[in-house]
């Protein structure tokens, strides 16, 4: 069972393409050769980022209230006792699926050494070096520098790490990457302490990461059995280059590892849809598109400019993903694993749209990081390791608050390749009414089982709703993935049909996907009959989305079945209360603005209404949701093998 548990694990992972046609982009290494690329690869000592501490200028440069707020933050550390990651955390993933023991304790200890080493920077006297030391020595003594969810990634299964078998996950490269760059800023210091410090983080990178990064190519990731590949290829590339670049000493070795991440970056560049669209949902787009863009940035850095594939459409598109995908601050479309506030990086966007000479998504950031600045506490420890996230936002900083930023409120958008639209009744304020639709397959990478669903938002706000995702735990990467309810078609906005659900599966997907847009409005249509299994009974199954001028969204689905005598449930979930309940007639309002209505107008004739309160206990969702949803489920008991039906939606005045 355990084997079996790992395998599916890795598969929810790396989902296998069915056969098809692979375009060969090699965006990297189609324009270079590994000779080539050895003679303009920077050596260490002339890959110069970003100042170390023996630049006080430059660390001088930055205004005081920033320079004491991090070095309060690193204050807190100064008593910090290591915790130790007990055997046990690593087992409570496969007892009964918590992650978070472990991780809190990881993670943790990284928090606090990235907070003791700015604060250091920041004062350069000394006082926070011991700690310093003590974190390093501490996260080199750790079995894995992954997490416990990831250990079963290693021959031996799940539970406890094998010491002998090192793997690259995203968290042992983080690590690798964060320890490079701490070497890198305060190598000089530490040596005055001891060379063993040093010599002891070079010895722990080149055989965790350098080594079978090198040799392996057997890591899902990496893309050589030719599988599709998601935001863990760009993630691990993207601390993965800087740790050769700061760590490997030997040329051969790290012009050889710097063009295999080139080439498991084109495996990756070359499944992705030319569209840029992240089917893992916006919640992943700092670590798929955003990602990509950290290891173009530093393959752009260590080439001296000669490796640039800033202007290749597909890189363009992937980064105004993000912009299509934004909703109203601070919500952005959240299908699959998505929270519906997902919090992309705005230094990150602003910097990828600077790279693409893309004003739009320059603003974009800018409105972001103006909107969420609070103070300096938005540049300390994030979830990226030091130098991939957190050193370009503190240098940038300046000229991102004092960059006139705009909202995006593009009026629609469409993304053929990964099949979803979105249209809204304003492209100058979010008033009104905004629309969000998917077609795609119930296989994309962090899939649900969401094949036709939609969201819509009243002034900003959403009524509509996609659940989104609880916080991972073992069932969610497993073969009980679809037991988990936010999974499953029926609490989203789709119909059970003669009580069957959509199914998991590529071979489960829209047909005959249709987008339309004119003076009159937009209009969204797609086949969903194979999204079900032949026990729903449908030979044909037609749903269309159409927004009248922006004022009125039609909701129109149209069943042919092999039988009469079908049943069946379209769900709706909301986030708002319902505050009339007529026949024909369902008023929704929001809960934080009572005065905002969404009226939904139905065949009181053929519908039953059955209202479903859902409590919400789980810590991720609370954070959106609150407290509570509503599942409405329009019920029809069909005599007939056709059926059609017509919701109207739209504000109510």
């Amino acid at each position: 069972m355990k084997r079996l548990f790992i395998i599916l694990l890795l598969i929810n992972y790396s989902i296998l393409c069915p056969a098809q046609e692979i375009p060969q982009r090699n965006l990297l290494t189609g324009k270079i050769t590994t000779a080539e690329l050895s003679d303009i690869l920077l050596a260490a000592e002339n890959w110069h980022p970003y100042p170390t501490i023996d630049e006080p200028d430059s660390w001088d440069q930055f205004p005081e209230f920033i320079r004491i707020a991090f070095i309060q933050e690193g204050e807190k550390y100064l008593e910090y006792t290591w915790p130790v990651i007990p055997a046990t955390a690593a087992l409570d993933f496969v007892r009964d699926g918590n992650r978070t023991n472990y991780e809190n304790v990881s993670f943790g200890r990284r928090k606090a050494l990235t907070s003791l080493v700015m604060a250091e920077l920041f004062e350069r006297k000394g006082r926070f070096i011991d700690q310093i030391i003590n974190g390093i020595w501490a996260i080199c003594e750790e079995t894995y520098w992954g997490v416990s969810a990831h250990i079963g990634y290693q021959k031996k299964g799940a539970g406890l790490p094998d010491v002998t078998e090192p793997t690259i996950d995203l968290f042992a490269t983080e690590t690798s990457c964060q320890m490079s760059w701490v070497l890198y800023l305060l190598g000089t210091r530490l040596n005055e302490e001891s060379p063993l410090i040093r010599e002891r983080i070079e010895y722990e990178i080149q055989r965790r990461i350098i080594e079978p990064g090198l040799q392996r190519t057997d890591f899902w990731w990496m893309g050589y059995r030719g599988q599709s590949l998601n935001n863990w290829t760009p993630w691990i590339c993207s601390n993965w280059l800087p740790t050769v670049m700061l760590i490997e000493k030997d040329p051969e070795r790290k012009t050889a590892s710097v063009y295999k991440i080139m080439t498991i970056l084109d495996h990756f560049l070359n499944h992705y849809p030319a569209d840029g669209g992240c089917d893992e949902g916006p919640g992943y787009w700092n670590q798929a598109g955003g990602s990509l863009f950290d290891c173009l940035e530093d393959l752009y850095s260590i080439s001296s400019g000669k490796i640039n594939i800033f202007n290749e459409q597909l890189i363009i598109n992937m980064g105004l993903y993000i912009h299509k995908a934004y909703i109203s601050y601070p919500y952005f479309i959240n299908f699959a694993d998505a929270s519906a506030t997902p919090s992309p990086d705005p230094f990150l966007i602003y910097r990828y749209g600077k790279s693409i000479n893309n004003g739009d998504l320059m603003d974009f950031g800018a409105f972001l990081a103006i909107e969420e600045w609070s103070g300096p506490e938005n540049l300390f420890y994030t979830f990226g390791a030091l130098g991939r996230r957190q050193f370009p936002a503190l240098l940038s900083i300046n000229e991102v608050l004092k960059y006139d930023g705009g909202e995006p409120l593009q009026p629609y958008s469409w993304l053929p390749d990964i099949q979803v639209m979105t249209a809204r009744s304003s492209d100058k304020t979010a008033d009104g009414l905004f629309l969000a639709a998917k077609g795609g397959h119930n296989d994309e990478s962090h899939n649900h089982n969401d094949v036709g669903n939609f969201i819509i938002y009243l002034n900003g706000e959403p009524a509509i709703i996609d659940v989104g995702v609880e916080t991972y735990r073992r069932q969610t990467f497993s073969n009980e993935r679809y037991t988990i309810w936010t999974m499953q078609s029926a609490y989203h906005n789709l119909p059970t049909i003669n009580g069957q659900m959509q199914m998991n599966g590529r071979q489960y997907e829209a047909r005959n996907v249709t987008f339309k847009r004119n003076q009159n409005g937009t209009k969204f249509g797609l086949n969903l009959e194979d999204v079900y299994t032949e026990e729903a009974g449908i030979k044909s199954f037609r749903r269309t989305l159409e927004f009248k001028k922006g004022k009125e969204i039609l909701l129109k689905d149209q069943f042919l079945f092999n039988n009469a005598n079908n049943q069946v449930d379209l769900n709706i979930m909301t986030c708002f209360r319902i505050y009339e309940n007529l026949p024909g007639q369902l008023v929704l309002c929001n809960k934080n603005n009572p005065s905002e209505k969404l009226k939904l107008i139905y065949n009181k004739e053929i519908f039953t209404l059955v209202i479903e309160p859902i409590q919400i206990t789980d810590e991720k969702l609370h954070r959106v949701w609150g407290d509570e949803i509503t599942r409405i489920v329009f019920r029809i008991n069909c005599n007939s093998k056709n059926l059609e039906y017509l919701i109207k939606i739209s504000e109510e005045s």
